[in-house]
């Protein structure tokens, strides 16, 4: 490849090269490898209920949960962009899952995996992490609580000592379950675990938040459920170690009906990874994640852990912040976290399999609880209908539909909102000829002379598809008057709609007589208007200026040469 080449690369993408650990990276591992082992030592008690739990939430059993943790989380953190990002099982992508288990059953699971990991490793060559900052605030805050209402209701079966009910809506699935358990009414022992279990995290989290309380309430429960002997379903039996490694799982014969599965795992992925990133770098001093390179580590690491029989992956908001709480400085940290998950997968296997279901409920549920920021919720709430609305309607899709569904239809709510305020935010304004200039040079009988033959418009704002109409509309349907001065030099934007309409108002104007002249246009707008073609009349009769005052001056000029008005001179 040539150096232009490559350079004309690097404008529009990535190379694999671009989006390998460095130099730094490497060195950083070495920062401070105590507070390091700490802190990975604190993520892996919190992480382990969490994988449990994710992974038999999915369907896909408590051993692909570990497996997981174990595969997903070492790779990403040394092939991702974030030095504080721990990567697992999440709640989120649990909610993508479950339909694709009930319909496809594991293989189907593991193959949406594999190729969600592709399309993560593509996404970040093609640079497309750069795109996340343009995701609005009440998207993201929608789309979070959507996933808490669902990852909650995911737990209602458990909760009540039920086997899930079949269906793929989970509100659906949760009002089934407390029928039956309405019905039969022999789950109390299941509930009060469940209830017990999130109240002592959702208390030990405001009181308390250095403890561990979500494994304390988890070893709680399972040594009551042996010392009593209560009738609760618990994980069962788990395999001690990891799957062998084998490509033999992929389901070549779905791959077509999987691929929009695998489409939206890559994209809420994505999603989630960088949310998850870019709070890591708001809680940190001096971090600042790289988004590219976390789309390629969270694409390796959803590539090799379905080999190992493990589910797809993100980055996680809860194991990152508690990272970050507890010191961690480097991704030595997330890497000791997936070593101690390893170390009990291989020898504590016996011992996880007696963990009661009901109490791996409690836990998701007060996750879910946590994961909604009242704060900010309260504050887009007062910000504005506007915003509230592009929340709620996130939310609500992604309770009907899917998540990929609600963002975007949340993405396409909030630019519609966005064109609207853009569009009652630009206007068209008669302004008098001098308006911010320097005085003119002008006799006041003269200046009122010319104010009967000449009139200024100023247009402040963007000139876009969706403003353009309006005021373009506007400016063709005033009075008719010898000459037109289109000030432009307060135009933000403009873009092709803009510049057709405004190139059929300066027509629609000359052919009623009236001489229009263009003044103040910025090179960067004047440059696309004339690659459109917008202002090639005017260009042509020498009637664009760079400044009103020249405007004014061929206007009296002008006005003069044809007999309209007799200007003495000064």
């Amino acid at each position: 490849m040539s150096t232009r080449e490559q350079q004309s690369w690097k404008r529009f993408g990535l190379s694999v090269r671009d989006l390998l650990p460095d130099r730094a990276t490497l060195v950083s591992l070495r920062r401070d490898p105590r507070r390091d082992l700490i802190a990975g030592i604190t993520v892996a008690i919190v992480a382990l209920p969490l994988a449990l739990g994710f992974g038999i939430s999915s369907g896909a059993g408590a051993s692909a949960g570990l497996a997981t943790a174990v595969i997903a989380g070492t790779i990403a953190a040394i092939f991702g962009g974030s030095n504080l990002q721990v990567s697992g099982p999440t709640g989120a992508m649990t909610v993508v899952l479950v339909p694709i288990i009930h319909r496809y059953g594991m293989p189907g699971v593991l193959t949406v995996g594999l190729l969600a990991g592709i399309l993560l490793v593509g996404l970040a060559l093609a640079k497309a992490g750069d795109l996340m900052a343009y995701v609005p605030v009440p998207v993201v805050e929608g789309f979070t609580i959507g996933i808490a209402a669902v990852i909650a209701l995911q737990q209602v079966p458990a909760a009540l000592g039920l086997k899930s009910p079949p269906g793929d809506n989970p509100a659906a699935v949760a009002w089934k379950a407390l029928r039956e358990f309405m019905t039969h009414a022999g789950g109390w022992p299941a509930l009060v675990i469940t209830v017990a279990v999130a109240a002592a995290m959702l208390a030990g989290a405001k009181w308390l938040p250095s403890v561990p309380f979500s494994l304390i309430g988890v070893v709680g429960a399972t040594i009551l459920v042996r010392l009593v002997h209560l009738p609760v379903p618990v994980i069962g039996g788990i395999p001690a170690g990891l799957q062998a490694p084998s490509l033999g799982f992929v389901d070549l014969a779905n791959v077509p009906g999987l691929l929009p599965s695998a489409l939206a795992v890559a994209a809420l992925g994505a999603l989630e990874s960088l949310m998850s990133a870019t709070a890591a770098d708001a809680m940190s001093v001096s971090d600042r994640h790289d988004s590219n390179r976390e789309l390629f580590g969270q694409g390796l690491a959803n590539v090799v852990a379905p080999v190992f029989g493990g589910v797809a992956a993100t980055g996680a908001i809860a194991r990152t912040a508690v990272n970050v709480r507890a010191g961690g400085v480097s991704r030595l940290a997330a890497i000791v976290h997936a070593l101690i998950l390893a170390v009990i997968v291989f020898a504590a296997a016996p011992l996880v399999g007696g963990i009661p279901v009901a109490a791996l409920a409690g836990v998701l549920i007060a996750t879910a609880i946590r994961m909604v920021e009242y704060t900010s919720i309260a504050a887009l709430a007062r910000s504005g209908r506007g915003e509230a609305f592009v929340m709620a309607v996130t939310a609500a899709a992604t309770l009907a539909f899917n998540l990929v569904t609600a963002v975007i239809a949340g993405l396409i709510l909030a630019g519609a909102l966005a064109l609207r305020q853009l569009s009652r935010a630009a206007q068209v304004r008669t302004v008098g000829l001098h308006e911010g200039l320097t005085p003119a040079d002008h006799h006041r009988e003269e200046r009122e002379l010319l104010a009967q033959h000449i009139v200024a418009y100023r247009l402040d704002g963007p000139l876009l598809f969706a403003t353009a109409h309006r005021f373009l509309l506007e400016l063709a349907d005033m009075a008719a008057v010898r000459v037109m001065i289109l000030r432009l030099s307060r135009i933000s934007a403009v873009d092709a709609t803009g510049a057709r309409l405004l190139s059929d108002t300066i027509t629609k104007l000359s052919r009623r007589g009236t001489v229009v002249l263009v003044s103040g246009l910025s090179d960067d707008h004047r440059a696309l208007l004339d690659t459109l073609g917008a202002l090639d009349m005017l260009a042509a009769q020498g009637r664009v200026f760079d400044s009103t005052p020249a405007a004014i001056a061929y206007a009296k000029n002008l006005l003069q040469r044809d007999g309209t008005i007799k200007v003495a001179q000064s």
